[in-house]
């Protein structure tokens, strides 16, 4: 098993995990089935208040 010659410097190991950073996937985004608004997955909707079907916020007037 490969063993490393010499220790890796905090600036290095740093920027090569700073340059993996933005492989991770973007956050999708889906409709609410209620209103049509963009909303992120596992979250009430701000516009309307509604998650899997129920009212969990007061609907904000607009």
């Amino acid at each position: 098993m490969g063993v490393p010659k010499k220790r890796t410097s905090k600036m290095r190991r740093d920027r090569r995990r700073a340059a993996n950073n933005n492989l991770r996937t973007a956050v999708q985004v889906t409709k609410c089935p209620n209103c049509k608004e963009p909303v992120m997955p596992h979250r009430a909707c701000t516009s309307c208040g509604q998650y899997k079907g129920r009212e969990l916020l007061p609907q904000a007037e607009a």
